[in-house]
């Protein structure tokens, strides 16, 4: 929405009646030919500057998402679609300071009737987050001076910087439901989707693999060879409630937590492989900031959109903890889920809800960004509870899964 100020006369007011009492005194005609020039003057130019001012356009536009250090263009155009030109306009255009590659955007410009400018100028996204790009201030007034400045405010628009992805090209998930998209070393369910080779018939084959083209054109029978494959579905539980978390590395720790899970979503999705996400992150979009998020489990591209997008918006705070969430959350999804645990240390009481969550058919992968002296005690002991555990506490640990 667009405000404009109250006008205030200041010290103009005081001057008319100085003048009217002196003319009246003296009884001076050019003096009363001053007045009524000077109150001619100033009213028609407020009226003017208001009237002006207030058929001004603007418009401005840029991608509204992007990625850590690319850099996002804003264009931005003024219009007098009026008659009467603007004899002086102030443009101001302001940014969240992580966006800024030098000071904000400032232009005095005059405007004729139906006269039109453009500009551009650059920001930076430096990292991820919900940034607002605005509001426009634009200030006028009339010609000499005599009228107070009229302002005017556009709403601010919000740029969207996700989270760094890093390419995990040797990631993989533990799963126990067969028939899906990703290639598997165990022969134990093969997927009919995929057929990648022909062999001769023997005792005990199915007919429902014969191949009968191939059998034909041998002439003795052949049955297809499928590869054997797993689905994985994957649900990401993000801890970032800010009380879990050393107050010392809390920033870089959490940080360090959301390209993980950005960059675990990026592969599932390019696998073709569903993922959700679960979180007590504090988001500002949502309608209460500390019930954290819910993404069930999707697949395709347009909902890892979405998934980065709460990840961009995400802060660490106070929230419910995250034993809670994961008990919650992990009682509503199917059999076989991956659970993609990534929080600040593998304790005693999430051992115990993983351990109940094992028991139940899902299958948790832990991964803790703090650093810990007995993390080697807690690997070993989720090794005999069935699943694996890490401690990445740079980005650069993330080499395992990337070499």
């Amino acid at each position: 929405m667009n405000r404009i100020r109250t006008l205030t006369l200041g010290n103009f007011i005081p001057l008319l009646i100085f003048l009217l009492v002196l003319a009246a005194v003296v009884r001076e005609g050019s003096l009363v030919t001053v007045l009524f020039l000077l109150a001619g003057v100033y009213f028609v130019g407020h009226w003017w500057s208001r009237r002006a001012l207030n058929a001004v356009t603007f418009r401005r536009g840029f991608t509204p998402r992007a990625f850590p250090d690319e850099k996002v263009s804003v264009r931005l155009e003024v219009a007098n679609p009026g008659l009467l030109p603007v004899p002086w306009l102030r443009l101001q255009d302001s940014a969240s300071p992580e966006l800024l590659l030098t000071e904000a955007f400032r232009r005095v410009i005059t405007l004729g009737g139906h006269g039109r400018a453009q500009f551009e100028y650059t920001l930076r996204a430096h990292k991820r987050g919900y940034y607002n790009v605005g509001p426009l201030f634009l200030s006028s007034g009339d010609l000499i001076g005599l009228t107070d400045d009229l302002d005017r405010a556009s709403a601010a628009d919000h740029l969207t910087v996700y989270p760094r992805i890093i390419p995990l090209t040797r990631f993989s998930l533990p799963s126990r439901s067969p028939l899906g998209a990703l290639k598997h070393t165990q022969p134990l369910f093969e997927d009919p989707a995929r057929v990648f080779g022909k062999r001769d018939y023997v005792g005990g084959d199915s007919l429902r693999r014969v191949d009968w083209k191939a059998t034909a054109a041998i002439g003795r029978l052949q049955v297809k060879q499928f590869e054997p494959s797993i689905a994985v579905e994957s649900a990401l539980f993000l801890n970032l409630n800010s009380n879990e978390y050393d107050l010392r590395s809390r920033i870089d720790s959490s940080e360090l937590a959301i390209v993980i899970a950005a960059s675990i979503a990026s592969w599932a999705v390019a696998n073709k492989q569903t993922v959700g996400l679960f979180t007590n992150g504090l988001d500002p979009l949502a309608a209460e900031a500390r019930a954290g998020r819910r993404l069930p489990p999707r697949k395709g591209r347009g909902h890892l959109i979405r998934l980065l997008e709460v990840l961009a918006r995400l802060q660490i705070g106070e929230s419910i903890p995250f034993v809670q969430l994961l008990r919650h959350e992990s009682a509503h999804l199917s059999w076989g889920t991956t659970l993609v645990i990534i929080t600040s240390v593998l304790d005693e009481p999430l051992f115990e809800a993983l351990f109940t969550a094992r028991r139940s058919g899902l299958n948790p992968l832990v991964i803790t960004v703090v650093p810990d002296y007995n993390f080697r005690e807690a690997q070993r002991r989720a090794h005999r509870f069935g699943f694996p555990a890490y401690q990445l506490t740079r980005e650069r640990d993330l080499d395992i899964w990337r070499k």
